[in-house]
């Protein structure tokens, strides 16, 4: 195998690399360093991953919410899911939504970090919520026993779902 690109969700450091509290954690820059490949992003994204990343800004390729990348033969959509940050996006692929920190099993990503809005988090829930049921929720984090979940059963307990009524 061979990587053929990247899929980055957001531009913090426990996901695309950087400094976090003081300890440098190796993403993308240090990728970049043993080859060459498209770094794909949301375009709301972009100033925020070349400052947290250290990757410039051509090493990025923007997107738009609907955009499709593929990867070989199997296409995956991008959503854009502000919120957590200005270009949160998750990746919609083969009935399976992989969502960084936008959606959790149980909760969501926070929003009072630097570049969070919570009335667009709430947005993006919202959209989040008509996804199909059977699609299967992989989200950014583990922070409950299971590590993966239908729709159907993330927005029955998930408690995000209930104030988006």
């Amino acid at each position: 195998m061979r990587v053929a690109g990247v899929l980055a969700t957001h531009y913090h450091a426990d996901h695309v690399g950087g400094s976090l509290f003081g300890t440098t954690i190796p993403g993308l820059a240090e990728l970049l360093e043993h080859m060459s490949c498209p770094i794909h992003v949301q375009r709301d994204e972009v100033p925020w991953v070349t400052r947290a990343a250290g990757v410039s800004e051509h090493d990025l390729v923007p997107h738009d919410s609907g955009d499709t990348v593929t990867v070989g033969e199997l296409p995956i959509e991008l959503v854009h899911t502000p919120g957590h940050t200005p270009g949160s996006q998750c990746f919609l692929v083969a009935g399976k939504l992989v969502s960084g920190d936008t959606l959790f099993l149980d909760g969501c990503g926070r929003t009072d970090l630097p570049g969070s809005d919570p009335a667009l988090m709430a947005e993006s829930l919202r959209r989040l919520s008509r996804v199909d049921d059977d699609v299967i929720l992989y989200p950014g984090h583990r922070y409950s026993l299971a590590s993966s979940a239908t729709m159907a059963a993330v927005k029955q307990s998930n408690y995000v779902f209930e104030s988006l009524a």
